[in-house]
């Protein structure tokens, strides 16, 4: 993987896209339905963030029927991994951190309920 240090740092600068990649960190996959309900943002938002980081190749996605799961790069460079890690950890209990994964613990209709249907 050739991601700059520069382009990873620049990834992170944008909280939408941070509260993203923290999401994953603690969840391991999501898909788009899960990430609106947790940010509260529309759907073209969170997807048009998704595919920048896709681009960076911070995240991987797999389709799955109608749905598009998005999970954290397992090919990261192990530092990048740690700061990822280590700042959803450290943050958890951290708005807007701490709602993010409240609401998303508190969604009715997960992925494996069709809620994306």
């Amino acid at each position: 993987m050739t991601l700059a240090t520069d382009d990873f740092f620049k990834a992170l600068a944008d909280p939408t896209r941070l509260r993203v990649l923290m999401l994953l960190a603690h969840e391991g996959e999501l898909c788009v339905c899960e990430l609106t309900h947790a940010l509260a943002e529309i759907q073209p938002k969170i997807s048009r963030h998704l595919g920048l980081l896709r681009t960076a190749s911070l995240v991987l996605d797999r389709r799955q029927g109608q749905w598009i799961y998005y999970r954290l790069n397992p090919k990261l460079p192990a530092w990048m991994a740690q700061v990822l890690e280590q700042t959803a950890q450290a943050n958890r209990k951290v708005e807007p951190f701490l709602t993010d994964l409240r609401k998303l613990r508190s969604m009715a209709n997960r992925p494996d309920k069709a809620c994306c249907a």
